[in-house]
C-alpha cells in the first residue's frame, strides 16, 4: 500500500495553481507536480538504510516553468528528435518548431512539459490528464493524454494513455535524470550499467538515426553485461551516450521486458527498468554544463546523471523501417514503464 498526499501551490510568475502529490511506501517516496507532470523527487535508501533523493531537479517551483533540460518532465507529443522538424501524413506536410540544431525535440517550444495537467487521485497514486488541441505545436488532431503514477512497495509504475480524432504521431516518455549516489553527486562514473538490447541506432552529427539498426556485438554499445560507466565513456567517441537501444525490432511481439539495470556499488542502490516500449534512450547528461543550480544549491555538470527514457525510436515518423509511431482515430496509445529500486 501507498500513502498519497496532495498540496496546492501557486506560481508567482502567472498565478497558476500547481498541485504537488507525494506518494509514500515503506521504502520509497515520490513527489510529482502537475506542471509538466514532473517527478521532482524520488527518495530511496542505501544499504545502510540512509535515504537520499536520486533524481535531479529544483527546490523552487518557478524553475520548473522554464526547465530547459526537462528535469523529471513528461515530454510530448513526440519525445526525442524529428529530423528537420517536419513529417508527412496522408500526403500533407506538417512543420514543427526547430529547437535542437536543425531538428525538433521533445514536442516543441511549449510541449507537454510546459502544461499544467489536471490531477485526480487513484489507488496508490495519481492520474494526470492533458488535452492537446488540433494544431498544438504544429501537430494534427485533438489529443487526450493521461499519465498515471502509482507506487507499490519499491516500484514506481508509469502508465501512458492517449486518444486522438486525427492521425498524429505520439511518443511519450518521462525525462528523469538519475544519480543513485544521490542528486548533487558530481558524476556517474562509478555506476555500473546493463541494457538488455541486441541492437542500437547509430546517429548522424545532429543526433538523428541514420536508419541503420546495428548489432551491439563487438562494439562500445554492448551493455548486455554490467559496464562501469566511467571507463566506457572514456572509450566512447563524442560527448557520451545519447542513443536509442532497440528492445525489439519490427516483426517481434510487443511484450513488457526488463530493459536496464543500474547499480551504484558505493551505496548499494539499484534501479531496474522494464517497459512495453520498443526502445530506451540512454542519455548520460552530455549537455549539462554546471550552469543550473539544482536542489540544495547543487551544480549539475556534464555526466552528473543518466536518463533511461523508454519510448519509440527517434524520428520514427520519417523512418519507414522503424516501429509505427502514428496513433489513429479509434485506437488507444498505451504503454507502461516500471522503475524498481532496491539494494545490492
Amino acid at each position: 500500500m501507498c500513502e498519497v498526499k496532495k498540496e496546492t501551490l501557486s506560481l508567482q510568475s502567472d498565478q497558476r495553481c500547481v498541485e504537488k502529490w507525494t506518494l509514500w511506501s515503506k521504502t520509497v517516496s515520490v513527489e510529482i507536480i502537475s506542471l509538466g507532470a514532473v517527478i521532482t523527487s524520488i527518495k530511496t535508501p542505501d544499504r545502510n538504510g540512509q535515504s537520499a533523493d536520486v533524481v535531479l531537479g529544483f527546490d523552487d517551483l518557478e524553475s520548473y516553468v522554464t526547465n530547459p533540460r526537462y528535469f523529471g518532465a513528461v515530454v510530448g507529443r513526440v519525445a526525442n528528435r524529428i529530423a528537420k522538424g517536419q513529417f508527412v501524413i496522408e500526403g500533407k506536410v506538417y512543420k514543427l518548431a526547430i529547437n535542437n540544431g536543425p531538428n525538433a525535440l521533445h514536442g516543441g517550444l511549449r510541449g507537454f512539459d510546459k502544461a499544467v495537467w489536471t490531477c485526480e487521485a487513484v489507488e496508490n497514486g495519481v492520474r494526470l490528464s492533458h488535452n492537446s488541441p488540433d494544431g498544438d505545436e504544429g501537430y494534427p488532431g485533438n489529443l487526450k493524454v493521461s499519465v498515471t503514477y502509482t507506487l507499490e512497495d519499491n516500484t514506481l509504475s508509469v502508465l501512458y494513455c492517449a486518444q486522438t480524432d486525427q492521425t498524429t504521431p505520439v511518443n511519450l516518455t518521462n525525462h528523469s535524470y538519475f544519480n543513485l549516489a544521490g542528486q548533487g553527486t558530481p558524476d556517474i562514473y562509478d555506476h555500473e550499467v546493463t541494457i538488455s538490447a541486441e541492437a542500437y541506432l547509430p546517429v548522424d552529427d545532429t543526433m538523428i538515426p541514420t536508419g541503420e539498426i546495428k548489432p551491439v556485438e563487438n562494439s562500445l554499445f554492448d551493455l548486455r553485461k554490467p559496464v562501469l560507466l566511467g571507463s566506457r565513456l572514456k572509450e566512447l567517441p563524442g560527448p557520451g551516450f545519447d542513443h536509442n537501444f532497440c528492445l525489439w525490432v519490427p516483426g517481434q511481439p510487443k511484450l513488457e521486458r526488463k530493459c536496464a539495470r543500474v547499480v551504484h556499488p558505493g551505496t548499494g542502490r539499484v534501479l531496474e527498468v522494464s517497459t512495453t516500449q520498443p526502445g530506451v534512450q540512454f542519455y548520460t547528461s552530455n549537455f549539462l554544463d554546471g550552469s543550473f543550480k539544482g536542489k540544495e544549491g547543487a551544480s549539475y555538470p556534464k555526466h552528473s546523471a543518466f536518463c533511461l527514457e523508454t519510448q519509440n525510436w527517434p524520428d520514427a515518423i520519417n523512418q519507414p523501417k522503424f516501429p509505427d509511431v502514428l496513433l489513429r482515430p479509434g485506437e488507444e496509445y498505451i504503454h507502461t514503464t516500471h522503475f524498481t529500486f532496491s539494494v545490492a
